[in-house]
């Protein structure tokens, strides 16, 4: 149900398809603590499945209701390409999430494990050749080898309690209690491996990372109690099963619509909020504002001759002195305001309930904490790590309602005390004027400026 996200295109018409030589797999470019890793679990996958072929056999009942698991699992599938489609070229170095887990436990209550291992292969056989775009052949080999780790480990959390013959569903309180225990095992297993992958793959990735959204585990858990309902009803009428599609499919929308809302709300590169997103909660703020009496306040920064750092040291060194500057803005705003990546470098943060003065005060707060911290860069030609002693930035501020009162003109008269700021040499905080008649009058002076330090980001 969770696995590690793919990326990697490849120069080629259909990469999916094209050969290429061992010795050229990306697998061999991995960390090494990172490639014993995965072919580790892969080799304890590959010997698993031939163990538990040994000595299996099954019965007629067996095959109908692995028929119908294949049947529905490449319908769901099918119908949901789209959407997996679409999510697949998403996000990296975070757990992803599914539904494909729902047949493939439900086989566990009531298959044997060599043909739940063969439903798991069928199920990313036919993803490769229909859903997936261009990807990475042993991230898919390691996604498919969770599957049958946890799948193992489920298996035996429900021989050890005693469900040894299928079909292995509640039927009273203690039953309930080991599939239930047999679903959790399913889960934290394959949990468990793919952040253990990503965090071995991406030494930089901190563990909060790693864990992605903890929300979107929900996910899990509905696709878990959906196979165990799924196996309980296939069980006693397994030709009912395919009615089920529409009902899956539809919780397998719904159960996406967050995530399809968050990524429509936040920029992939800094985690910030996107802007149009940022406008709507600002809008949000000046009608809350307007019932009550009250202040918004909005401020636009720019980091100081960005284009400068992108030529010296490469645009991956500007990511990194952007990173740092978001990780300073968000630890200085409180709980209730937000920051937006308005474009470029340029950032945006709304203050609810604040006055200029205060917002004055915090935008300074931000302004000086950025000047004092070191960033360390990495210069794309050399490849050697550089520290800068510090990342200016220029401010405008604007209230609602003395510079705007509305999201555009608030935003407009921000925008015009940046450029004011900059223009009156950067490395300050500059106060949108009052409007007059809805129109934004951009200050001439600088209402709060500093002395030009001279700038410690770029050695000469």
């Amino acid at each position: 149900m969770t696995r590690v996200r793919d990326t990697g295109l490849e120069m080629s018409v259909n990469p999916r398809l094209r050969w290429v030589s061992p010795r050229k797999w990306r697998l061999w470019s991995l960390p090494p603590a990172s490639l014993a890793y995965v072919l580790v679990t892969n080799l304890v996958a590959v010997l698993v499945t031939v163990m538990a072929s040994l000595h299996v056999t099954v019965s007629s009942t067996e095959w109908v209701w692995f028929a119908v698991l294949a049947t529905a699992s490449l319908l769901h599938l099918e119908a949901a390409r789209s959407i997996e489609r679409r999510r697949e070229q998403t996000g990296e170095g975070i757990p992803y999430t599914n539904l494909k887990s729902l047949w493939v436990f439900t086989g566990v209550l009531l298959l044997p494990l060599p043909l739940v291992i063969v439903l798991v292969v069928i199920a990313y056989a036919y993803c490769a050749v229909r859903v997936y775009g261009p990807f990475v052949w042993h991230r898919k080999i390691f996604s498919a080898a969770t599957f049958v780790l946890a799948s193992t480990c489920a298996s035996a959390v429900l021989h050890a309690g005693g469900l040894e013959t299928a079909p292995r569903v509640p039927v009273g309180p203690w039953s309930l209690v080991i599939v239930v225990a047999a679903a959790t095992t399913w889960w934290l297993i394959n949990y468990a491996l793919v952040v253990g992958a990503i965090l071995l793959a991406s030494p930089d990735t901190s563990a909060r990372s790693a864990l992605g959204d903890l929300s979107e585990q929900l996910v899990v858990a509905a696709a878990l109690g959906l196979g165990i309902a799924v196996a309980a009803l296939e069980a006693s009428n397994p030709w009912v099963v395919p009615v089920l599609m529409v009902t899956v499919l539809a919780l397998h929308r719904d159960l996406l619509l967050p995530q399809y809302q968050r990524q429509a709300r936040t920029d992939d590169k800094t985690g910030l909020a996107a802007p149009t997103f940022w406008s709507q909660v600002v809008g949000a703020e000046l009608s809350r504002a307007q019932l009550v009496g009250g202040n918004v306040g909005v401020l636009m920064m720019d980091v100081d001759k960005f284009s400068e750092i992108n030529n010296s040291y490469g645009h991956p060194a500007g990511d990194q002195v952007l990173q740092s500057v978001v990780r300073v803005v968000r630890s200085e705003i409180r709980r209730g305001d937000l920051a937006a990546r308005w474009g470029g470098d340029e950032l945006a943060v709304v203050l609810p309930g604040t006055t200029s003065a205060e917002l004055q005060m915090a935008g300074e707060r931000i302004r000086r904490r950025l000047a004092s911290t070191p960033v360390s860069i990495i210069h794309a030609k050399t490849g050697k790590t550089l520290v800068l002693e510090g990342v200016t930035v220029s401010m405008g501020a604007a209230v609602y309602p003395e510079s705007g009162v509305d999201v555009d003109r608030l935003v407009l008269a921000a925008d015009a005390a940046l450029l004011a700021a900059k223009e009156a040499g950067r490395n300050q905080i500059c106060l949108a004027t009052p409007c007059e008649n809805g129109v934004v009058v951009p200050p001439a002076i600088p209402v709060q400026a500093h002395s030009r330090r001279r700038r410690t980001d770029i050695p000469s």
